[in-house]
């Protein structure tokens, strides 16, 4: 299981919460954060959440493909935030 995934699931998270996460984050990768955020983590949790999708970027499209969402909205995503 990818560990972002896995992280959230361990602090009761659900499945539908975490697709919904998911769908923002490739939409909108600064809203997501914000998300995030809102859930109700506990610090430790969150700071190691972060951690994982600020280091290995890769882990968001594991967790996208495993999820069974669109990546190609990440890459679009992406490409606005650097214009």
């Amino acid at each position: 299981m990818n560990p972002i995934i896995a992280i959230l699931k361990e602090n009761g998270i659900n499945d539908e919460k975490i697709g919904s996460l998911f769908e923002v984050l490739t939409e909108n990768p600064l809203a997501a954060m914000g998300t995030i955020g809102q859930l109700g983590l506990p610090q430790d949790k969150l700071q190691l959440l972060m951690g994982q999708v600020m280091q290995n970027p890769a882990l968001i499209k594991e967790a996208v493909e495993e999820l069974g969402l669109d990546f190609s909205k990440v890459e679009l995503a992406k490409e606005q935030l650097q214009k």
